[in-house]
């Protein structure tokens, strides 16, 4: 109540809203639920920023602006790829500069000692570009070995990799090495601008260093095998798929800790996104059907609630203020898939599981699309809307037909729809990224995000303790069948959560009831990639392999890019 009270302007409203959130058909994020109708109400989930210039001065108010932005609950993403590379001059003092790795400490201290809010952890991903100078040191700075003053023990890594960078890995080629302040052009451009500057950067000698695409590429996938670090997100995409990258200068430079958000920044805006999810589970009839009216129902009283956060929010910079003024973002998500499939008894990577999924994320993007624009009409566009794609009518869909190989079936008329934000406007540049919710899954009792489950049978770590998590739609199921009993259960937990070998269990429930590590994760990479076509900013995508090495894990992330 008190979260629908804080977010509300009426009484009336405020019932509304509670009505939704109580009976778990939409739950706000974490920062919302902590924070709203607070003294201080931090709704935002998610801050974007850079390093604002390179220099001392540039450098520490970024590291101050994440403390600020960490304090009341906001989890960080900074791209770090304008600090110089070591060994570059400084001209203010004639010496030679030690590069980013030092900073890094520093902020890694920064970011143990300022938790959020006192309720969890700071958290903050520090991204960086493959062609940067001090990119080998950066992808060391997560292992267990070497010197501790190079180690970033609390800081998470992520890589934002350009496509030329993937073709010269697929070529076997050569990638050059370069330091940002001799290639400023680098960092501020994407696609075939990034391509012409970089092969003209090469031919005019300015590399720092030459280097095996490979045994770079190599170097990223050890790093994530052996630490789960150094996640990787691509560049291109990222910014030829955005709304708002329309003109020159708007550049996405990074995402935020989970990946789902993508959004301009620059030193002038801090990217702020308020998030929610939908609780697909919610949505599945007494009769084994899904009810796409109720879901439209729904999308349109969360993207009303997310679009009110931009308005009341306390913002603890004034960049991240200004930022959030122009752009208004918001990231509506989606949990519970796996509930929905179960309940639906659709194995999680059947053909019509995977048809739903596709359906369900265009009645969503759909349906955010048509609240956003109603939202327009009664309180004004988003100020930055003659920046963004919408002025040419370029929604997702128009935008995945050029630039995506696979397109998912239509259900809706997206031309028509493109032509009304043209003509009446958005209320919001951004509307749509769907996030882990580890935190709201647990609290509505749903599985998370669009995974498949992890086991049938798990214990999951918490600050608060520990708690053990059961597939209840399992044992239903074999309680109505008769076979659940002591012994079965022991069997379980003995096989770490699988029944894929257990005689006693019919293979009709083994089917539907396989953990993430017994499907296809080309599967999943299939299902994000027809999803994505709905999707305006990201999605956070997990990919799950009980004995990774570099050739599958290479292969992998070549697949998915």
């Amino acid at each position: 109540m008190r979260v629908a009270l804080g977010l509300s302007k009426t009484l009336k409203e405020a019932i509304r809203f509670y009505d939704v959130i109580s009976r778990f058909d939409y739950l706000p994020a974490t920062p919302t639920l902590f924070n709203s109708g607070t003294r201080h109400p931090q709704m935002s989930s998610c801050y974007l920023l850079t390093i604002s210039e390179d220099s001392l001065e540039g450098i520490y108010k970024s590291i101050t602006d994440c403390a600020k932005l960490s304090k009341f609950s906001g989890g960080i993403g900074i791209d770090w790829t304008c600090v110089r590379a070591s060994g570059s001059l400084i001209k203010g003092t004639n010496g030679l500069s030690n590069g980013v790795i030092p900073f890094l400490k520093v902020f890694d201290s920064s970011v143990h000692a300022v938790n959020q809010g006192g309720k969890r952890k700071g958290a903050a991903a520090v991204y960086m570009e493959p062609w940067h100078g001090d990119i080998e040191s950066f992808l060391e700075l997560r292992n267990n070995t070497g010197s501790d003053e190079r180690r970033t023990h609390n800081l998470n890594l992520a890589l934002w990799i350009p496509d030329l960078f993937m073709k010269r890995v697929e070529q076997d080629g050569k990638w050059s090495l370069f330091c940002p302040s001799k290639t400023p052009e680098l960092r501020q451009s994407y696609g075939k601008e990034f391509d012409d500057f970089y092969e003209t950067a090469e031919k005019a000698g300015k590399a720092l260093k030459e280097v095996s695409a490979r045994t770079l590429y190599a170097k990223m996938m050890n790093v994530l095998a052996e630490t789960g670090n150094g996640w990787l997100c691509f560049k291109d995409k990222a910014n030829l798929r955005s709304a708002q990258t329309a003109q020159a200068g708007n550049v996405i430079h990074s995402s935020n800790l989970c990946t789902e958000i993508l959004e301009v920044t620059c030193p002038q805006e801090t990217a702020v996104c308020n998030l929610g999810s939908v609780n697909l589970s919610s949505f599945v009839t007494a009769d084994s059907k899904f009810d796409f009216e109720r879901l439209k129902s729904v999308v349109n009283t969360a993207v009303e609630f997310l679009d009110r956060v931009v308005d009341i929010n306390f913002y603890p910079t004034g960049e991240a203020h200004e930022s959030n003024r122009k752009w208004r973002p918001v990231g509506l998500g989606i949990m519970g898939l796996q509930d929905a499939f179960f309940k639906l008894r659709l194995p999680f990577t059947s053909p019509a599981a995977k048809a739903l999924s596709a359906q369900i994320s265009e009645t969503i993007y759909y349906q955010a699309i048509t609240t956003s624009v109603r939202l327009a009409e009664e309180l004004g566009t988003f100020p930055g809307f003659k920046e963004s794609r919408y002025v040419d009518g370029q929604l997702q869909v128009q935008l995945a037909a050029e630039l995506q190989a696979v397109h998912p079936e239509l259900h809706y008329d997206w031309q028509e729809l493109a032509e009304q934000v043209r003509r009446k406007g958005i209320r919001n540049s951004l509307l749509i990224a769907i996030a882990p919710t580890a935190t709201i899954a647990s609290i509505v009792g749903s599985y998370e995000s669009i995974e498949p489950q992890i086991s049938n049978f798990f214990k999951r770590e918490t600050l608060s303790g520990e708690f053990l998590q059961v597939n209840r739609y399992l044992i239903h199921d074999l309680k109505r069948m008769g076979l659940w009993n002591s012994s079965l259960r022991s069997e379980i937990i003995g096989s770490d959560g699988s029944i894929q070998n257990i005689r006693s269990i019919p293979e009709e429930l083994k089917e539907l009831y396989k953990t993430v590590w017994e499907v296809s994760q080309k599967d999943l990479i299939e299902m994000a990639v027809a999803r994505s076509t709905f999707i305006c900013q990201s999605q956070s995508l997990n990919l799950f392999m009980e004995n990774p090495n570099i050739g599958k894990l290479s292969s992998m992330y070549m697949y998915a890019w």
